[in-house]
């Protein structure tokens, strides 16, 4: 059965300008280009709590149609959704979705918006992972 995150993959027609976003967006390098860093297919980040992977594919080996919010929307935890997608749109995002409450305020918050490069990029704050964090945390 499914178990986890364990990769999220993005598409994009230039994957260099792609991998430059997501470092101004994150704060930190891809680890991962392939073939090389100065002219990559791939390139992959880790990052957050439990060092999810974010890999961005060029566009070209994608088995279905690549464009402007094509895709499934994943939602990433975020502590401040408003300061966040701020900054999402500050850095050229578009939104896609503003933000929802879902949920009868139980806490379940979302957005999303458009990368640059066409993919949907959602944003939340779910009362769950922070959860799961805390139950990850030794006893004391």
């Amino acid at each position: 059965m499914l178990r986890g995150l364990a990769t999220v993959s993005f598409y994009a027609t230039d994957v260099k300008a792609a991998r430059e976003w997501y470092e101004k967006l994150l704060g930190i390098e891809a680890y991962y280009a392939v073939p090389s860093a100065e002219a990559p297919a791939y390139v992959e980040f880790r990052f957050g709590d439990l060092q999810c992977e974010l890999g961005i594919i060029d566009a070209k080996y994608a088995t279905h149609q690549v464009g402007a919010g094509s895709g499934a929307i994943m939602y990433w935890h975020v502590d401040d959704l408003e300061a966040t997608l701020t900054r999402l749109t500050d850095l050229g995002a578009t939104v896609n979705e503003t933000i929802v409450d879902r949920g009868n305020n139980t806490g379940f918050r979302t957005a999303s918006v458009v990368d640059p490069f066409g993919n949907i990029l959602g944003i939340m704050t779910n009362p769950h992972y922070v959860q799961i964090l805390e139950d990850l945390q030794p006893a004391r």
